[in-house]
């Protein structure tokens, strides 16, 4: 049986563009249901999206099929052996951001990064808070560091990401001394 991948058309791959918080969301490892099982090579577009190694471990040069055969995935695993940031997938995130048409491509893949969620390519590019390579912090117990500021600057509206960290969900604050 012969598996063909073909990359999902470019405003199917606008709604699986990471924002701040699906780029960070947790993701495990786990294979796809119907994922190519190496026998022969899937193709994209005409170019072989992977084949066996000498020792028969399958590679992947290309995202879509190695994200429909790893499920999920923080980062490509060492089955890829393709672009770091391919750039049919840098033009898809330069069209989901909005940016001009005389941006340079350059800023979609040096400052970008992808990952496999549930079978898809998210496609995160770094912003002034927006950590693409790491997880969301979703965990409510201020750090010793948030007390120590709320504890110095009691009813603070906001305690600064330079305290928080950048990768959690919340806007924390100060009710008296106690960080919420």
């Amino acid at each position: 049986m012969k598996a063909i991948y073909t990359r999902p058309p470019y405003r199917a791959l606008l709604t699986l563009i990471c924002t701040a918080v699906l780029a960070l969301t947790a993701c495990s490892a786990g294979p796809a249901a119907g994922a190519p099982t190496g026998d022969e090579p899937a193709v994209t577009a005409g170019v072989p999206a992977l084949s066996p190694t000498e020792e028969g471990e399958v590679t992947y040069t290309d995202p879509y099929a190695y994200c429909a055969a790893v499920s999920n995935a923080d980062t490509p695993g060492r089955e890829y052996v393709g672009e770091a940031f391919p750039d049919d997938l840098a033009q898809a995130l330069k069209d989901a951001s909005g940016a001009s048409e005389d941006a340079p491509m350059q800023l979609f893949q040096e400052n970008a990064f992808w990952r496999c969620m549930d079978g898809h390519v998210y496609a995160c590019t770094v912003g002034a808070n927006l950590p693409c390579e790491s997880k969301a912090v979703t965990d409510v117990t201020p750090t010793t560091e948030m007390n120590d500021f709320c504890d110095i600057n009691p009813n603070a509206e906001v305690i600064p990401a330079v305290v928080t960290g950048h990768d959690t969900v919340y806007q924390w604050r100060c009710a008296g001394k106690t960080p919420t």
